[in-house]
């Protein structure tokens, strides 16, 4: 995700627009780490899920009681094997891709197919092992962009947003949904919202919900699975997190190629950007 940081005022005149030094090196080097970071807990993840693909609410899952919100399974008709996905009790036939997914047609129970996990194969004792090696990486570097986006000013002018980013949404929302793209030195109010939903809300109850389900740190803070109303609501909530991540992942990388990839992927690698010569932004 591209992100603004406290940086000089330097320009070098181009014939079309102008570059500025928009992207400082502790917004680039963070925005890198996330991007390996989140790779590697989504597939470990997964592979995490697959061990038991069901969401529940609550404290406990249900033997005695169904209390399933989202479940990936099969069913074996004769010799086929089908894969079925049940959300809120409503069921959807997914073989192939989840529930039941093999090579060449040689369908296995699985919820997630070898290809989006790691590792591929069924190895659970892996998947935790690379899956909370990267958690404390996302954490850690989540906590130096924090701190150096407090001191230089970054967190409180480019993420947390304004009345006026707020009055000028509409605006904005209609510009994107005509494609039409404004190079600025500052982010936009779509760009803002965004970036702020994913670092104040989606990571930290990403990592919270995370540790809910930890019975190590569960024994230290008991309360705070009770906070998500009990553990497998945490992993639920924790699910639907990984969802709305990949679903800004998605839309971000779409929004970077029709704003012009080179121009942003340089912004993210050397720091600098090129702007609308009609951008008259100043710094405060």
């Amino acid at each position: 995700m591209s992100q603004t940081a406290n940086a000089p005022m330097e320009t070098r005149a181009a014939p079309a627009g102008r570059l500025v030094y928009r992207q400082s090196v502790w917004t680039r080097v963070t925005h890198w780490i996330w991007a390996v970071a989140l790779f590697f807990l989504l597939l470990s993840g997964l592979q995490i899920f697959n061990a038991h693909p069901a969401l529940y609410v609550g404290d406990q899952s249900g033997f005695a009681f169904d209390n399933a919100v989202l479940r990936l399974g099969a069913t074996r008709e004769g010799e086929t094997l089908k894969g079925v996905t049940t959300v809120l009790g409503t069921s959807f036939e997914t073989t192939g891709v989840l529930g039941a997914s093999g090579p060449d047609g040689q369908l296995q129970a699985r919820g997630f197919p070898a290809w989006a996990t790691i590792p591929s194969g069924r190895d659970l004792a892996t998947g935790r092992v690379v899956h909370f090696f990267f958690a404390w990486v996302l954490a850690g570097t989540l906590l130096v962009w924090l701190a150096a986006s407090l001191v230089n000013g970054h967190f409180r002018r480019d993420i947390v947003p304004k009345g006026t980013d707020l009055k000028a949404l509409p605006g904005d929302v209609a510009d994107h949904a005509r494609l039409r793209f404004r190079h600025g030195r500052s982010y936009n109010p779509l760009q803002k919202l965004s970036y702020a939903a994913v670092l104040i809300v989606l990571l930290p109850l990403m990592i919270l919900t995370g540790l809910a389900m930890s019975p190590g740190f569960n024994a230290t803070a008991p309360w705070l699975p009770e906070l998500f109303g009990g553990r497998q609501t945490a992993r639920t909530v924790h699910f639907m997190v990984m969802v709305l991540l990949v679903a800004f992942f998605l839309v971000h990388i779409a929004m970077v190629v029709l704003a012009g990839p080179f121009n942003e992927l340089r912004s993210m690698i050397t720091g600098w950007v090129r702007v609308d010569d009609t951008d008259g932004e100043k710094r405060p």
